[in-house]
């Protein structure tokens, strides 16, 4: 069995963004392991498929990411059981774990990087491993289990305007997708503030319009907008878009309102 430091293995398993923030926790005696062990030596190397959690605070998924798509899935009232189902930049694959805990039939766990997925799931009979995949060049070929009828979308450093036109042709036809708006990879360099931060809110606004007009662009109807119940690297707000594959004309659910979500996640969790 492959083995890894427990702080790294801690950002691995999204439980926390940085090393330096695993290690301070490690030190505190915060971390346990199988049978809550405690452990707390940062640089010891454990097994990299132990199950990590923090002393009072169990995660019901395997990264903190999940808790994202578990609010989407929630609030937008979708459902994902026995359904083929996409994790687009599944990284440690909280997303993934989300979906098969409510159902998911399969999922295909596609990202960019390689050896982030958790052993737990990664040995899962339900996924489908997909990594070193570019999803700009993907195609319905390459899902060789089946076109997943909804998607998922979290991913780092490339905007969605590079995802969900391909996602189009992907999905199978009246297709759902939740995709994680993060706003330091959809505005220009010039909004983007010290540690690629982005605090004004007129800015979040401005991009979430921008991507509802892409969706709209590239053939989605948008069924439902809220924000990201907790922060993503580095404390940037995120949001949560509902978009639904439509092949007639596309339109904006009259619920959408692009200010009212931006006005709520800066009153919430700026405070």
């Amino acid at each position: 069995m492959e083995k890894q430091r427990v702080d790294v293995l801690l950002v691995t398993q999204g439980l926390f963004e940085t090393r330096e923030k695993a290690k301070r926790a490690v030190m505190a005696g915060e971390v346990l392991g199988n049978n809550e062990e405690r452990l707390d030596k940062p640089g010891v190397k454990i097994p990299v498929d132990t199950d990590l959690h923090i002393k009072g605070k169990p995660l019901p998924y395997v990264s903190r990411g999940g808790l994202k798509l578990a609010k989407a899935l929630q609030v937008f009232s979708i459902s994902v059981q026995d359904k083929i189902v996409l994790d687009i930049g599944s990284s440690t694959g909280g997303f993934t774990d989300v979906m098969l805990q409510n159902g998911a039939q399969l999922s295909y766990a596609l990202d960019v990087g390689s050896n982030q997925l958790v052993w737990k799931l990664r040995q899962d009979d339900r996924v489908v491993v997909m990594e070193h995949t570019n999803f700009r060049y993907s195609k319905p070929e390459d899902f060789t289990h089946g076109r997943p009828s909804f998607s998922s979308i979290d991913v780092s450093f490339i905007s969605l305007s590079l995802i969900l036109p391909p996602l189009k042709q992907i999905l199978l036809p009246d297709g759902d997708v939740v995709a994680l708006i993060k706003p330091q990879f959809e505005a220009g360099r010039e909004y983007v503030g010290k540690h690629g931060i982005i605090k004004d809110s007129k800015v979040h606004e401005m991009v979430i319009n921008k991507v509802i007009q892409l969706a709209l662009d590239s053939g989605y109807s948008v069924e439902n907008l809220d924000f990201s119940p907790i922060t993503g690297g580095e404390g940037n707000i995120e949001f949560l878009v509902h978009l639904h594959s439509v092949e007639t004309t596309t339109a904006v659910a009259e619920s959408v309102d692009p200010a009212a979500t931006v006005e709520n996640a800066h009153r919430i969790l700026n405070a």
